[in-house]
């Protein structure tokens, strides 16, 4: 499998700290975790798109169509299970229709993106033994958390960089 480059909205430090609850809750309990992946590029964050190889289009539509409305707030809504034997766990996110609109503009200027369509959302675990699946479940509960996206970034796993590409203004 080729490595993916990203383009990815990441929450404030009160959006991480609350998705690194989750992380340590998972851990805490002996399951997988995202906290088991040691990168220190490693941080809560919504994935706008993933492909072996990002056109310029697709960072320049980014920058002016999402980086031009941070901050923006969404609020997870439950669970998914996404997978086979093995699971990844994540937060559904609910987001403004304006963003999805404008993530969805993003998306169609890269031809070779992983995934068809969007779901917004953030992974707590990945590789979860689907016995485990209830388990998980109740050790994350579910409360649901508003999240501030204010950063627009780009990872690019060939150089090991992660590149910010718009901030909210403070």
């Amino acid at each position: 499998m080729p490595k993916l480059h990203a383009l990815e909205l990441v929450p404030d430090d009160d959006g991480v700290e609350a998705v690194r609850r989750d992380w340590q809750r998972l851990r805490d309990a002996g399951l997988p975790s995202q906290l088991d992946h040691p990168a220190r590029t490693n941080s809560p964050h919504l994935t706008v798109v993933a492909a072996p190889l990002l056109p310029d289009a697709a960072i320049d539509v980014a920058q002016v169509r999402l980086g031009s409305l941070l901050p923006v707030r969404a609020r997870t809504a439950g669970l998914l299970l996404l997978g086979g034997d093995r699971l990844t766990i994540a937060r559904a996110v609910d987001i403004d229709d304006d963003v999805v609109r404008r993530v969805l503009a993003v998306r169609v200027q890269v031809p070779d993106r992983q995934h068809v369509g969007w779901l917004p959302h953030v992974t707590l675990a990945r590789r979860v033994d689907r016995a485990d699946a209830q388990r998980a479940l109740e050790v994350l509960g579910h409360e649901d958390v508003v999240l501030t996206l204010t950063e627009l970034r780009r990872w690019d796993p060939d150089a090991g960089r992660v590149t910010t590409i718009a901030q909210a203004r403070q």
